[in-house]
């Protein structure tokens, strides 16, 4: 899997860097399917706009921005919508049925069939 953190008009010191990057890692626990994180901190104007693309197998980018004073806090809450979305998807895509499985339900067709 693939950071990569991107800043446009400023500089964000080291210790953020890492701090980004630990928690984004984090979002390999919610979906295994992840390839490439994208995280762009866009300082303009006094204010930070932090926008976290995900890219993952078999599925479009997921995506999540956030406008605030300070670097953390905003990031965090567009890393928060992110996982939001990224939850949302797999309890999707989950199979939820708790029926018999197929290969159950076709052996006692076919018991029944030699019954008869």
């Amino acid at each position: 899997m693939q950071v990569a953190i991107t800043c446009r008009h400023g500089d964000i010191p080291d210790d953020v860097r890492e701090y980004i990057t630990q928690k984004v890692e984090k979002l390999l626990n919610y979906f295994e399917r992840v390839t490439a994180i994208n995280v762009t901190l866009d300082f303009e104007g006094g204010r930070v706009t932090s926008e976290i693309i995900v890219d993952t197998e078999h599925k479009h980018d997921f995506v999540a921005s956030n406008t605030g004073d300070d670097v953390k806090p905003t990031f965090d809450s567009s890393l928060h919508k992110m996982e939001q979305q990224i939850r949302r998807y797999k309890q999707k895509i989950q199979d939820h049925r708790r029926d018999r499985p197929i290969n159950e339900i076709v052996e006692s067709a076919a018991d029944e069939e030699a019954e008869t």
